[in-house]
């Protein structure tokens, strides 16, 4: 079964691998806009972090009413609160938003290069020890250079983020797209 499955994925890529093509397009086409753009990408990130979590706090608020008798129920309303409060406030000033997801977006960085530095030590000597090392290097020197022009990094950051995210997932669906179209 999970053959058929395979080939009904694949004979559907292959018939429309155009619009993996153009779907390709259309994220390059954002992801550039996205990194030229940094300010105007950043705040855009921030408004769209606001709506998901004025969405997820209102949900949350109303899960913990439909609960009352669980004894998580205060927890619950409270993080519905302040999830519900905190986008409001981004959403009333996007670029303070932008610039409190750049510390989280650093403190990530940091703590995953410093995880993948020790990780990459503890698998040495086996093979690919140093990719692992290098990328825990980068994702370190990164995340300390995002911190050493905060605030104002919280401007660029999540906005060329998103870009760079962008120009990946668009290259991936061209790359889907051409395989696709020489198989077919």
């Amino acid at each position: 079964m999970a053959t058929t499955v395979y080939k009904s994925i694949s004979q559907t890529v292959q018939e429309k691998w155009g619009w993996f093509m153009l779907l390709g397009i259309v994220f390059l086409i954002g992801g550039f806009f996205a990194i030229a753009m940094p300010l105007v990408s950043s705040i855009a990130v921030g408004i769209f972090l606001a709506a998901v979590l004025v969405v997820a706090g209102i949900f949350q608020i109303w899960q913990a009413f439909s609960v009352q008798s669980w004894t998580g129920f205060i927890w619950q309303l409270l993080i519905g609160i302040i999830m519900l409060i905190g986008g409001i406030a981004i959403y009333m000033s996007p670029a303070t938003g932008s610039i409190a997801l750049t510390l989280v977006i650093a403190a990530v960085f940091i703590a995953k290069g410093v995880f993948q530095i020790v990780l990459g030590f503890r698998l040495r000597p086996h093979d690919g020890w140093g990719w692992i090392l290098a990328a825990g290097i980068v994702a370190l020197l990164v995340g300390v250079m995002i911190l050493s022009q905060y605030p104002f990094s919280g401007l660029w950051v999540p906005g060329t983020l998103a870009g760079i995210s962008l120009l990946f997932t668009g290259w991936s669906y061209i790359a889907l797209g051409l395989a696709a179209k020489r198989i077919a």
